[in-house]
């Protein structure tokens, strides 16, 4: 017990140091992509770090919040508009999983089982607790997973600032002593709330999703009006970031010539797919380049939110594509690896 409090309290001071030096350089995102690195460099080298258990996972909570705070009547009227681009994810899905699995299978040597469920656009967490279901090599596709998140969040932000022209400077959310206290309580209890609702009753993503179908609801009776303070959606960043870069540690050179390298290029098959499907929604009117770009990027919910926090897109539009892709894969991969295992 001691040991873990030693390691996590390393991990706290390494994490908050690299939010330092990339508030010191002016970086991006230095809440999240400052303990992302440093955790990462750390992980690579050997320290003994470790993650903050659900500490991290509460933290997706505040982001549930801020999503669910969004869903307004206004935008509940505005749902329509974006069915035809929501229409695209299933086809996305399976161009992703018909190039995918052939690239693991044959370029990176997995296993079956393995392949397919690294192929997978899904939640990291989902896609990984299926595979050890069906028999896969969790370390390996635990690994992809991983590295697909952290490629993406990484490429991401370059890609809106000198492709698109984005200012990821926008305020996440008003300060505390802007907001009344009622209003924080409130939100406290529904991300509180909706995270063990959600986990008691076994809802996927139940630390994201629960908070935001409370919120939401909140929100639409006229119970909510603002989202969290900039404080709590900061922390929210400190702690996704540190959790990204803990989860390489103990990886070995061999993970990091297959896994880690194979997730990383995989990441280019992906970028290929979805910036396809971005100049298509694109230049068919569906959506704003940004919107789209956002909506149809293959990283986490909870880390593509954030971007589209900061760099001012449609946090709805955005939002209903990433639930509309990750649903569909959680329900349907291991419908579709069923069908393939008969044949």
């Amino acid at each position: 017990m001691v040991d873990l409090f030693l390691r996590r309290g390393m991990t706290l001071l390494l994490a908050a140091a690299g939010a330092w030096i990339f508030l010191l350089l002016q970086l991006p995102l230095p809440f999240l992509f400052g303990p992302m690195a440093a955790a990462l460099v750390g992980a690579l080298c050997g320290a003994p770090l470790a993650g903050l258990g659900q500490v991290s996972v509460g933290a997706r909570s505040v982001l549930g919040v801020a999503i669910g705070t969004s869903i307004t009547p206004a935008l509940v009227g505005h749902l329509p508009s974006m069915l035809a681009s929501v229409a695209l994810v299933p086809l996305y899905i399976a161009v992703i999983g018909v190039t995918g699995v052939p690239f693991f299978r044959r370029v990176c040597g997995f296993d079956p089982v393995t392949a397919f469920y690294a192929a997978m656009p899904g939640g990291a967490a989902d896609m990984t607790i299926f595979g050890q279901e069906a028999g896969a090599n969790v370390r390996q596709l635990s690994l992809v997973h991983v590295t697909r998140l952290m490629v993406i969040m990484v490429l991401a932000p370059i890609i809106l600032v000198n492709i698109y022209g984005v200012g990821l400077t926008h305020s996440v959310g008003p300060p505390t002593s802007e907001l009344p206290v009622l209003e924080m309580l409130v939100m406290a209890l529904a991300a509180l709330i909706g995270w063990r609702g959600g986990a008691r009753v076994g809802l996927f993503g139940a630390a994201i999703l629960g908070p935001l179908i409370v919120s939401a609801i909140l929100s639409l009776a006229g119970f909510l009006h603002l989202r969290p303070p900039r404080e709590a959606l900061l922390a929210a960043q400190f702690f996704i970031g540190m959790g990204i870069g803990v989860s390489y540690v103990g990886v070995t050179l061999r993970e990091l010539r297959t896994a880690v390298t194979g997730g990383a290029a995989f990441v280019l098959i992906l970028g290929a797919i979805a910036g396809a499907m971005t100049e298509l929604v694109t230049l068919t009117g569906l959506a704003p380049p940004v919107e789209g770009f956002l909506a149809f990027m293959p990283g986490g919910q909870a880390e593509m939110s954030m971007l589209a926090l900061v760099s001012g897109a449609d946090l709805s539009f955005v939002v209903v594509h990433h639930l509309t892709r990750v649903l569909l894969v959680i329900l349907g991969a291991p419908i579709v690896f069923r069908l393939m295992r008969r044949t």
